[in-house]
């Protein structure tokens, strides 16, 4: 049916589970334990810490950041004073973001870096820092080597649910899956934790994402994997259009399960095709509880070079009016017109197309007949798609890129829970 909603972790018609995965309930990959604790950054005893841990001796890792031009001494440290592509540790607070804080909060992030690597035995080079909350206040550090101390004696193979309590913040649900991936050399598990609720808008969202696998693959494989996957996933999803100072997305891999993904291989494909459908799907669970959402939307702009195509998206997918329109099931296209208008000034007359759900209700820039019931009934779904095609020619070029952006709507709990963040 157009706008339901498929059952299970792939809960999207936007998402396809690849026939070689299955999702499995199980713990963690092999070769990885977590667990969490209190740090006294949230009131009262609440859990706001994080440890996530690679029992490898030599395990592979990457990761992509925010491209903020305030970045968080969290993601300063990760980026720039570990072996990031070796990491055999992750420490992640939420309750604060540690975020403008200057020379003070880089010395915090040093601290938590220092204090696992010592909780675990390891050096801190191997240790990343993630942070996520509130920005511009000092994070407390009176509970935090104590916090560490006590989430490194209760590390757990089952540990995916503690440390995803952990890295919540105004999440109204738990962004995780474990999933089990058939690969012609053999069987591996790939698994993935993620935040993130409001001050979405890549690259890539105010949101964590932790990826565990123990499958052996090189620190190049890794890294394209990871930078492929984030722009067909993280890269594509809006909830206020809100660039983040702490965005972080780490992948470790163990090599626990002996079997190797070599480049260009039948097992790089295959498992290319279950990271990216685990992290397409974690973003649009991060869409759909965009500090209260109701539905979720998906635009698609084709036709015209891709500065245009991306152009357009942003600008449906960001308009506050398109956006309370997909809240009130309201087929309004006009917003639509109106926002791929305001983003290609001097283009007119644009002959525009743009469908809802597959109802065709503008063509060459001008409305066509439609039925309305039908088309009101479509906008009552809960994952709406809009079709917008641009006349390349007139745009300026011949070419015929194409997009996607997902977005949430906007409602009045989203200004509520912004309106009183800090109060």
């Amino acid at each position: 049916m157009s706008g339901a909603l498929a059952q299970g972790f792939f809960a999207s018609r936007w998402v396809e589970c690849p026939e070689h995965v299955t999702q499995d309930e199980g713990g963690l990959p092999g070769g990885f334990r977590a667990a969490n604790a209190s740090a006294g950054i949230k009131p009262g005893r609440a859990v706001d810490l994080g440890l996530l841990v690679c029992d490898a001796p030599d395990p592979v890792s990457a990761a992509r950041f925010t491209r903020s031009g305030v970045l968080a001494p969290p993601v300063l440290i990760t980026r720039d004073e570990t072996d990031v592509n070796g990491l055999r540790a992750v420490v992640a607070n939420s309750g604060n973001a540690n975020a403008a804080t200057g020379l003070a909060g880089m010395e915090v992030a040093r601290l938590m870096q220092r204090a696992t690597a010592g909780a675990l035995g390891i050096g801190a080079a191997s240790v990343g820092v993630a942070s996520t909350g509130v920005i511009g206040v000092p994070l407390p550090t009176a509970g935090l080597e104590d916090g560490i101390a006590a989430a490194a004696t209760s590390l757990h193979a089952d540990g995916a649910d503690a440390f995803s309590d952990a890295i919540m913040t105004t999440d109204a649900f738990h962004k995780r899956a474990t999933l089990t991936v058939a690969l012609p050399s053999g069987t591996v598990r790939l698994s993935a934790q993620a935040k993130g609720a409001g001050m979405i808008e890549p690259a890539f969202a105010t949101m964590l994402c932790f990826v565990q696998t123990d499958a052996e693959l090189a620190p190049e494989t890794a890294e394209l994997m990871l930078g492929v996957c984030v722009k067909r996933s993280f890269d594509r999803i809006s909830v206020d259009g809100q660039l983040s100072t702490n965005d972080t997305v780490i992948l470790m891999c163990s090599g626990t399960s002996g079997v190797s993904v070599a480049p260009e291989s039948e097992d790089e494909l295959r498992f290319g095709e279950a990271l990216d459908a685990l992290l397409r799907m974690l973003a649009i669970m991060i869409v759909r509880d965009g500090e209260g959402a109701k539905r979720i939307g998906r635009v698609v702009v084709r036709g015209g070079g891709q500065e245009v195509v991306e152009r357009c998206a942003r600008a449906v997918a960001n308009s506050p009016l398109v956006k309370t329109a997909l809240h009130g099931a309201d087929p309004n296209w006009g917003r639509i017109a109106q926002a791929v208008g305001a983003a290609l000034t001097g283009t007119a007359p644009l002959a525009l197309d743009i469908a809802i759900e597959g109802i065709a209700v503008c063509a060459g820039g001008v409305a066509v007949a439609h039925d309305e019931d039908a088309l009101r009934a479509a906008a009552a779904g809960m994952e709406i798609e809009y079709e917008v095609g641009l006349d390349a020619a007139r745009v300026g070029g011949i070419e015929s890129a194409e997009t996607e952006v997902l977005f949430s709507d906007l409602s009045h709990e989203y200004v509520t829970i912004n309106a009183e963040y800090t109060t």
